[in-house]
């Protein structure tokens, strides 16, 4: 069965017998497959977030109406964290309305 980076599982048979770019060339398209597999599961759940909230808001108000749940500054907050480095987890920037931490 082949996968998405365009060979199967055999490609990691006899790792032995590969030169060191092939072995390279195997390495980084799994890396690229894996960034894309990331950034689509991030997507993914932003979207499932993002419907939750708006059920639970429904369910908690009693309304079956559609109505905004998610404010702009929301919605800007998540196209910051989907859009950012796929290497690093994405900075949270901090609530306007403070923090309850006690020190």
């Amino acid at each position: 069965m082949q996968d998405p980076a365009g060979f199967g599982d055999e490609a990691l048979l006899n790792l032995s017998e590969k030169s060191n770019d092939e072995l390279r060339t195997l390495l980084d398209q799994l890396s690229a497959e894996e960034d894309e597999l990331s950034y689509r599961r991030r997507v993914l759940h932003g979207r499932i977030d993002i419907l939750r909230a708006e059920l639970v808001h429904r369910i908690a108000d009693g309304r079956r109406e559609p109505h905004d749940v998610i404010s702009g500054t929301d919605l800007d907050r998540l196209i910051s964290i989907l859009a950012s480095d796929l290497r690093a987890p994405a900075p949270i920037p901090p609530d306007d309305a403070g923090s309850d931490d006690e020190e």
